[in-house]
């Protein structure tokens, strides 16, 4: 191997760069994601794949669903009750419409870019990135009795 000024074995060899693995797990993981309906938390999806009959653990789910969202081919949002991943849609950057109880998601327009940017002027922000959830009850869930709306 070839060695550098300061007598380090070069840094390519030394480390050589981290294949991304596909493997059956990986599969699995992404398979229910993309069958899933909206978007679902790591241990409901756990438990699906479990029913199934997989044999999978509970930190591989959560490792594997964090893998895709970096990858961005998962969307992901932080909700009250954690961290919820649905299947990512190829036309980019885009916002949602979420229901709290059941996850359904609807991709929805944003207020305009030059709103977001006024509204941050105003306030001497400089806008580097935005993201846009909200968040109610989708038509099924809001017809269902709660402890609240009996």
């Amino acid at each position: 191997m070839a060695a550098t000024t300061d007598g380090n074995r070069d840094a390519a060899q030394k480390h050589p760069p981290v294949q991304k693995r596909n493997t059956a797990q990986k599969a699995a993981v992404r398979t229910a994601l993309e069958q899933s309906p909206g978007f679902i938390s790591a241990a409901k999806l756990h438990h699906q794949l479990i029913e199934e009959g997989g044999t999978i653990g509970l930190a591989t789910v959560y490792r594997q669903l964090n893998a895709l969202a970096e990858a961005g081919e998962a969307d992901t949002i932080t909700v009250q009750s954690g961290q919820l991943f649905r299947v990512c849609e190829p036309d980019g950057h885009h916002h949602h419409l979420v229901c709290e109880v059941c996850g359904k998601a609807v991709d929805i327009e944003p207020p305009s870019e030059a709103w977001i940017r006024k509204v941050a002027d105003e306030h001497g922000f400089t806008v580097t990135g935005h993201v846009l959830e909200v968040f109610g009850r989708c038509p099924d869930c809001a017809a269902k009795p709660t402890p609240e709306n009996p």
